[in-house]
């Protein structure tokens, strides 16, 4: 059984409040760069979130990277299973440091989202990471991971696909411009590759104007859940970009309500909302669009802000740097890195 990020977290509404407050959100140090892939470099896969039922996924995932030419290396307990986990807590970590003491391999990609990753973050050797830093790519549920990695090491991670994702030409773009040739690229739904996904190159401005700070974000519910944890970084004149799936209206309320509650929108220099797949309310006569809580919980902010950008659960997706210093250009849908995301 693979559990929903829903089903797991659905136990945070009943924690008292205080646990909730942001005063142990941290300002990380300045950017970390990891090195630049290169033809031939090996790649660990890791599986820090839920657990791999069939596989033919592994060598399907296997083929992309070499289709990269890259190397594929598995994690020890990329395979194992623990109810709706890719294993025991411990042992999903110890891969996660084995692949960052291993001066082979160059970047860590996690097999898959679904839910396991905050359970993770009080085990991670963070001074291990800090002195060998290295790529770590992924999105959904892996947010927690880039995140707090990001704030507690300074080292930039990488919002972006994951193994079982869909690596088209759109996608596969963005890794080869981001990770591989260490471009300053702008981020735009209409270039350059093709789009498969007819509807999803549109964007809506919220409030006009540009803004200037460090990109950070994910998944809306997973974020949500680390507020007042200490894993998420100062928020103060950042960039914050947010996805979602499966979410129904109320939900993502709740949850901009909780960023707002927490101070964090407040302090923002910027806002982007990505796509929110399969979140179409049960009885859309009685609720409120997600232009709706645009209007309610950003635009009063004055900020730069606009939403459709391609990040979240599609098949066309960024490869967003964590705590990188970008642009955004709300009027012109558009994000530009102010440096290589790589070295």
């Amino acid at each position: 059984m693979v559990i929903s990020r829903r089903a797991a977290l659905k136990t945070l509404a009943g924690l008292p409040l205080v646990s909730l407050l942001p005063a142990q959100e941290r300002t990380p140090p300045s950017p970390l760069l990891p090195e630049r892939l290169q033809p031939g470099d090996k790649v660990g896969l890791i599986n820090p979130a839920g657990r791999i039922d069939k596989r033919e996924t592994l060598k399907d995932i296997e083929d992309t990277l070499r289709d990269l030419k890259l190397v594929p290396v598995r994690g020890n307990h990329l395979r194992d299973q623990y109810g709706y986990l890719a294993g025991t807590d411990a042992d999903r970590a110890e891969d996660i440091h084995r692949f960052f003491r291993d001066e082979s391999v160059k970047a860590l990609l996690a097999a898959r989202g679904g839910w396991g990753c905050n359970r993770l973050l009080p085990l991670l050797d963070y001074d291990l990471i800090r002195s060998h830093p290295k790529i770590v790519l992924g999105y959904s549920d892996i947010t927690s991971l880039l995140v707090a990695l990001h704030a507690r090491t300074g080292l930039v991670t990488f919002h972006g696909p994951v193994g079982i994702s869909t690596w088209n030409a759109f996608t596969r773009y963005y890794v080869q411009k981001v990770l591989f040739e260490g471009r300053a690229v702008t981020f735009r739904n209409d270039h350059p590759a093709p789009v498969k996904e007819p509807g999803l190159t549109d964007f809506q401005v919220i409030t006009p104007g540009t803004a200037r700070g460090r990109l950070w974000g994910g998944n809306c519910s997973v974020l949500s859940a680390l507020i007042g944890t200490g894993y998420l970084p100062d928020p103060t004149d950042t960039i914050l970009f947010l996805e979602e799936v499966e979410e129904e209206p109320y939900r993502i309320d709740r949850m901009l309500t909780q960023f707002k509650l927490a101070g964090i929108l407040d302090k923002l220099a910027g806002f982007i909302w990505g796509q929110c797949t399969r979140c179409e309310a049960e009885h859309p006569d009685r609720s409120l669009s997600l232009a709706d809580l645009m209007q309610d919980h950003i635009a009063p902010l004055g900020i730069p802000a606009f939403s459709g950008f391609l990040t979240g659960h599609i098949e066309n997706k960024f490869t967003l740097p964590i705590g990188l210093p970008v642009t955004l250009e709300a009027d012109r849908g558009r994000v530009t890195l102010l440096q290589p995301a790589v070295r």
